[in-house]
C-alpha cells in the first residue's frame, strides 16, 4: 500500500504551504513511506485528485485544495482530518495502516478490542510477565477483605468529617479573633489621628494669636515713634 500526498509546490498560499509541511513532516517522523505528487506542475495529477476526491468531502465551490491524501486509490482525507487524527493517536487509523506494535495507538487498539471483548487488556510487567490475577474477578480475589477495606475507608471518611468540622470552628475562631484585632488597630489608628489634628489645630490657633500679638505690638511701636516724633516737633516750634 502506497500513501499518496497530493501538493502545489509552487503554491502561493502560505497557509497552503505550511499544512504540506506538516503532513509531510509528520509522516517522516512517523517513518511511513508516502508519495509526494504535484498538482502545480502535473495536469494528470491535479485531474486525477478532484475526481477521487468524495463529492461530500469536497468545499461549495466543488475544487479541493492540497494537501489531500490518500491509499493508494482509497481517499483518507484533507488536513483538518489529518490534523484531528494526529491529536488523537489515530494517524495510522487515518491512513487504513496497520500501526506498528508499541506506539500509542497499538496499546490504545488492544485496549479498544479488549473491552469490545469483554476482557481488559493485560498490561505486561516490567519483565515481559503478565499479572495472572488480573484474569481473576475482583469480587472473587478480593472477597471479604473488599468489603472490609470499604468499611474502614467510611470510617475514616467519618472522622475525617468530623476533625474537618473542629478545624473549620477553630479556623472561625481564628477569623474572627484577627477582625477584632483589625477593628481595635483601625480604632487605635483614627483616635492618634484625630488626636494629631486636634494638636496641629491648637498649634495653628496660637500660631495665629503669636502673630496677632506680634502685629499689635509693631502697631503701637510705631504709634509710640510717631508720638514722640509730634512732640518733638512741637517743642522745636515753641522754642522758636
Amino acid at each position: 500500500m502506497v500513501i499518496k500526498v497530493f501538493l502545489a509546490s509552487s503554491s502561493g498560499s502560505t497557509a497552503i504551504k505550511k499544512k504540506q509541511q506538516d503532513v509531510v513532516g509528520f509522516l517522516e517522523a512517523l517513518k511511513v513511506d508516502y508519495t509526494q505528487l504535484d498538482i502545480a506542475c502535473n495536469e494528470e495529477n491535479r485531474m486525477w485528485m478532484r475526481q477521487n476526491v468524495p463529492v461530500d468531502k469536497k468545499p461549495t465551490n466543488g475544487i479541493p485544495l492540497p494537501p489531500q491524501i490518500f491509499n493508494e486509490d482509497s481517499y483518507c482525507g484533507d488536513y483538518d482530518t489529518f490534523f484531528d487524527a494526529k491529536e488523537d493517536n489515530s494517524v495510522y487509523a487515518f491512513l487504513g495502516l496497520p500501526p506498528p506494535p508499541g506506539s500509542k495507538e497499538a496499546e490504545q487498539a488492544a485496549k479498544v478490542l479488549g473491552v469490545e471483548n469483554g476482557t481488559p487488556a493485560e498490561e505486561p510487567k516490567a519483565d515481559g510477565s503478565v499479572d495472572a490475577s488480573a484474569e481473576v474477578p475482583v469480587e472473587e480475589r478480593n472477597g471479604d477483605a473488599h468489603g472490609e477495606e470499604e468499611q474502614a475507608a467510611d470510617e475514616e471518611e467519618v472522622e475525617g468529617e468530623g476533625e474537618g468540622g473542629e478545624e473549620e470552628d477553630v479556623a472561625d475562631e481564628e477569623t474572627a479573633g484577627d477582625e477584632a484585632l483589625a477593628e481595635e488597630e483601625e480604632e487605635a489608628v483614627e483616635e492618634t489621628d484625630e488626636a494629631n489634628a486636634q494638636e496641629e489645630d491648637e498649634q495653628e490657633e496660637a500660631d495665629e494669636d503669636r502673630e496677632e500679638e506680634d502685629l499689635q505690638s509693631e502697631e503701637e511701636e510705631e504709634l509710640r515713634q510717631l508720638e514722640d516724633e509730634e512732640a518733638e516737633v512741637q517743642e522745636e516750634e515753641e522754642a522758636e
